[in-house]
């Protein structure tokens, strides 16, 4: 990995383990799956909703309440904070699962993903691509019925970007996958914004900007510690095909980027001192963290990635938490 590589899609066919079968990117998996051994140890409801990857539903839910605040100028009322939150759930946990089916190939071969249902037997494959589309199908309806039809074109038009753009199309076929494959995690934010205002703004778009540069810098130091397994599944993150330094100063760049938009939303949504300072602090923090990877990979020592990567997670919520905060002290 140290020397520098080509960016383009192809992978490399060193980066594929000698006892396995080269992958071309955007091709699936022709590998036999390995069986697991090990008896599952939880319920079938619990396996159903490990499919929807519950903690990544926590993560944009933690986005979009703060953005419903900040669209009301205040408490967004609590009937349709709740219907809101019921519809994105039920639309992240049908974009994954679906995530998963399309996946289930790579996620065998993967360490890190070799515990999910469909890989241990829990679930069959037809199930759960019933139980995704079923989510979200339901999603789209929940939130027509219960918000408005605005957030229902969104919630639907985030699982397919999710599922088609970066699912089956992205993903597999260019390093910049997470860039752009991203962009389905920024779409919370324009639900949350449209169901209390049934519209967009530009605030609104300033929002999904930050989460969109958020993105890489937040999962690249996560692929440089799991580089290997994606390798083997033939998964192009841009550590497998890339240097440690070129994802280091790609890592920087887009943490200056994310500050900088994240500054752009006091003017435009007219933030008071609570985002203000929190944005400065935190985005400050962050940018160092990054800073440190490239000092470190220079340095040719041990990079540390996970300390952004679960940094990373703290700045998001810290700073939608201010947004929510911000109105009260305007």
């Amino acid at each position: 990995m140290d020397p520098a590589q080509s960016p383009d899609t192809s992978l490399s066919p060193s980066v594929v383990t000698p006892d396995e079968q080269s992958v071309v990117p955007g091709k699936r998996v022709e590998r036999e799956r390995t069986t697991r051994t090990k008896k599952p140890t939880r319920s079938k409801f619990a396996a159903y909703i490990a499919l929807t990857k519950p903690r990544i539903i926590e993560l944009l839910l933690v986005t979009t309440v703060p953005t419903m605040f900040l669209a009301a100028g205040g408490f967004p009322g609590l009937w349709v904070t709740i219907a809101t939150l019921i519809g994105g759930a039920l639309a992240a946990g049908g974009a994954n699962t679906l995530n998963c089916y399309i996946d289930r190939d790579i996620d065998a071969v993967m360490k890190r993903t070799g515990h999910r249902p469909l890989v241990t037997g829990e679930v069959t494959p037809r199930n759960a691509l019933i139980f995704g589309l079923a989510l979200s199908v339901a999603s789209a309806l929940w939130l027509w019925a219960t918000v408005n039809l605005l957030s229902a074109v969104l919630a639907s038009g985030a699982i397919a970007f999710y599922v088609i753009i970066y699912t089956l199309g992205l993903k597999r076929r260019t390093a910049q996958n997470i860039v752009w494959g991203g962009a389905a995690g920024c779409f919370p934010v324009l639900i949350g914004w449209s169901a209390v205002t049934n519209t967009l703004s530009w605030a609104a778009l300033v929002l999904f900007m930050i989460i969109f540069l958020w993105t890489p810098p937040h999962y690249w130091p996560l692929a440089i510690k799991n580089k290997d397994d994606y390798a083997t599944a033939g998964v192009p993150m841009l550590p497998v095909v890339a240097s440690n330094k070129r994802v280091a100063i790609e890592t920087v760049i887009y943490s200056w980027a994310m500050v900088a938009c994240s500054l752009v939303l006091i003017p435009v949504a007219h933030m008071g001192w609570v985002y203000t300072v929190a944005a400065i602090v935190t985005g400050g923090f962050f940018i160092f963290e990054a800073q440190m990877i490239l000092r470190r990979v220079i340095k040719n020592v041990d990079p540390k990635p996970m300390r952004l990567f679960h940094y990373s997670i703290t700045y998001l919520s810290l700073l939608f938490l201010a947004i929510a905060i911000d109105p009260f002290f305007v």
